[in-house]
């Protein structure tokens, strides 16, 4: 029997940054702002609503009617949905 190589540990998701550009090839059919992309971004990195809107600053009222509104915008019924469209596309 052989030993199988390791596995090297790739974070899926790259660190976000509000600076970061969306790519001119995402940019047709619905689209997220930078904020939008960074609570998408720390959702997916696996933090609680609460850790996400302390690090973005907001209430948890503020969140939770942002990440409605995203996920209204890309026709989508979950945040889940969101995070996996804007991965799709490479955003995150």
């Amino acid at each position: 029997m052989t030993q199988a190589a390791p596995i090297a540990a790739v974070h899926p998701f790259p660190r976000f940054t509000l600076s970061r550009q969306i790519p001119s090839s995402h940019r047709e059919g619905p689209s997220v702002t930078p904020e939008e992309l960074a609570i998408l971004t720390l959702m997916a990195e696996g933090l609680t609503l609460d850790s996400v809107a302390v690090r973005m600053s907001m209430s948890q009222r503020t969140l939770s009617r942002r990440l409605r509104c995203v996920c209204d915008r890309l026709e989508v019924s979950h945040p889940i949905q969101a995070i996996v469209w804007a991965a799709h596309r490479g955003l995150i």
